[in-house]
């Protein structure tokens, strides 16, 4: 085929999919547009207006997925009011705006889970909603999408590498300044404009027949001659490891259930595209007898590991997806084991439908977590005598050690996946520091490696320039500690460990400032949450004099880490100029 023809029937493609998504190719278009403007905007400006345009942006993005099953559920129907197809794009706009205001009012644990958890979801209903209630050949039909979607990302990758290849060349070679951000920005627009296109233009049609002919070659060699032998020599380590296990009598930790997990979960996936050629390949008939029967074994002693780990530290939502998805593999071996006719789609069906109900309602792993732990919480305050009438009181006498340890790794579970309002025992307003005071026992978080908060403050990429007006020197102490000018012998010097800054003229001391308080104020101000925070020039500056000098200290960046028992900042580190004056 002749590269124009190639071009040409790509560019078809692309139309076609426009005509027949046009919904889902304009909300992705929009999220682009988004994407590129909160961009524009840069961090730290208006802090506010990002977070809201980034939370709009996630909620837009899921409209995709959304937009693709209202679309696909349509194409099903033989004769349907026009009326009906509209009102179902306008009850999933309600929804998502609904969602935006009750379930993504933050970018915490469970919003983002939850956010993760649905887009999955809706992605499996989005796979499985053009078969229902029943038609044939759906294996073919998800390969036939996993495979557009392979040759999408190749596509999408070979045609951002040749814009970048443009932009590089003609920034080096023409003179023109190509700005960073234009690469990203190219990206965007091929992965949320050509990519979405490109992949849309290979959905099959509604009244498309699909046979074995349709089986993409490319995922039958990967899954036959690649993965079904690494999955099968997997498979043998973890029977030797078991063996271990039962001659040792020691038990795997804990990140053994992972292990398991995953590996049953791509088997699952593997045993799904391999359905369709059963009737082709004696030995692949075969394969699909013994091995979801020898997976099954495997995944009892994934449950036991994680059922000791739950014994002994509760439930959290790790612990509970890794319980959810081990019950659906599970059964899916089951199934496989023992189906007499092929009904493969009640496994995404089941899929999604576990999805939701771990992310909403009274068995999600939120409210069982939170209950799990609340459970063990007073099972240790009631061990060492610190409840009284179903509430806290103090220890009136030693605890434990290992007991301080629970007690401090359960109240920092819910500081920092939910709140402490939900620990049922507590006083209301109950913060980490207040532990000794009102437990008896001092917050220890020698159990977490990164029981501190960190903030990192520093200037906009584009911020305005410095004024530097009234100042006759400048000393640049961003990596130097000190610094001095010979001809008026005007010394500067910073101290890391105090945060003093000292400047002596002919050796004797004429100013000196902590810069401790400024670094705090900031804490106070944004908080110490981990994320790089970009501030404006006019809110990174002290300005200061006295009868011999008038002073600026401009920053460059402020960091420091926080410690979450004490609230206390426990370092800082800075990096400034300072614009001195002498009088």
């Amino acid at each position: 085929m002749k590269i124009t023809q190639f071009l040409k029937n790509i560019l078809n493609g692309i139309k076609d999919s426009i005509r027949r998504f046009p919904e889902t190719i304009g909300i992705s278009t929009a999220c682009v547009i988004l994407l590129i403007y909160i961009s524009e905007l840069g961090y730290g400006i208006n802090n506010e207006l990002t977070e809201t345009l980034t939370r709009v942006t996630m909620v837009l993005a899921l409209g995709i997925p959304l937009s693709l099953c209202i679309k696909l559920y349509f194409e099903r129907l033989k004769d349907y009011k026009k009326i009906i197809f509209y009102g179902a794009y306008v009850g999933g706009a309600t929804l998502l705006i609904i969602y935006y205001h009750v379930f993504l009012n933050d970018f915490e644990m469970v919003s983002i889970t939850r956010y993760i958890g649905i887009s999955f979801m809706l992605y499996l209903i989005f796979l499985f909603i053009p078969y229902l209630p029943q038609k044939d050949n759906f294996e073919l039909y998800v390969i036939r999408i996993f495979a557009r979607f392979f040759t999408t990302v190749l596509y999408s990758v070979v045609l951002y590498l040749g814009l970048a290849a443009i932009l590089v060349t003609i920034d080096q070679l023409l003179g023109i300044n190509i700005k960073g951000e234009i690469y990203y920005y190219s990206w965007l627009i091929v992965v949320g404009v050509f990519a979405q296109s490109f992949f849309l233009a290979g959905l099959p049609q509604n009244n498309e027949e699909l046979s074995l002919k349709d089986y993409s070659k490319l995922i039958k060699v990967l899954v036959l001659y690649i993965i079904i032998p690494l999955i099968s020599v997997y498979t043998i380590i973890l029977y030797l490891y078991f063996g271990k296990i039962i001659i040792t009598r020691q038990w795997p930790q804990g990140l053994v259930s992972h292990l398991v997990l995953w590996y049953s979960a791509i088997s699952a996936a593997v045993l799904f595209s391999i359905s369709p050629l059963l009737s082709k390949n004696t030995w692949i008939k075969k394969y699909m007898k013994i091995f979801p029967k020898a997976i099954l074994p495997l995944i009892i002693m994934m449950f036991l590991s994680i059922g000791i780990r739950i014994n002994a530290y509760g439930v959290t939502e790790n612990r509970y997806f890794v319980v959810a998805l081990g019950i659906w593999v599970f059964f899916t071996m089951i199934y496989f084991s023992f189906k007499r006719k092929s009904r493969n789609i009640i496994l995404p069906i089941s899929l999604a439908a576990i999805i939701f109900i771990s992310l909403f309602g009274p068995l999600s792993s939120f409210s069982i977590s939170k209950y799990s732990q609340n459970k063990r919480f007073e099972k240790i305050l009631l061990k060492n005598n610190m409840m009284v009438d179903n509430k806290a009181v103090k220890a009136s006498s030693d605890v434990s050690k290992a007991d301080v340890s629970e007690i401090s790794s359960i109240l920092s579970y819910f500081d920092r996946n939910h709140s402490l309002e939900e620990v049922k025992t507590l006083p209301k307003g109950f913060r980490l520091k207040d532990m000794k005071m009102i437990l008896g026992v001092k917050y220890n978080d020698d159990y977490y490696y990164n029981a501190d908060e960190y903030f990192y403050f520093d200037v906009l990429d584009n911020a305005e320039a410095i004024d530097i007006r009234g100042y006759d020197y400048l000393f640049d102490l961003r990596n130097e500690r000190f610094q001095k000018l010979n001809d008026i012998s005007l010394s500067v010097n910073f101290n890391d460990e105090s945060s003093i800054l000292s400047i002596k003229e002919n050796g004797e001391e004429v100013y000196r400032r902590e810069l401790g308080d400024f670094a705090d104020g900031l804490v106070e101000k944004y908080g110490a949450n981990q994320n790089n925070k970009s501030l404006s020039v006019n809110e990174m500056y002290i300005e200061d004099e006295n009868d011999k000098l008038k002073v600026k200290i401009q920053f460059s960046y402020i960091s420091g880490n926080k410690k979450v028992s004490t609230g206390k900042i426990e370092s800082r580190r800075f990096g400034f100029n300072v614009f001195v004056k002498v009088k």
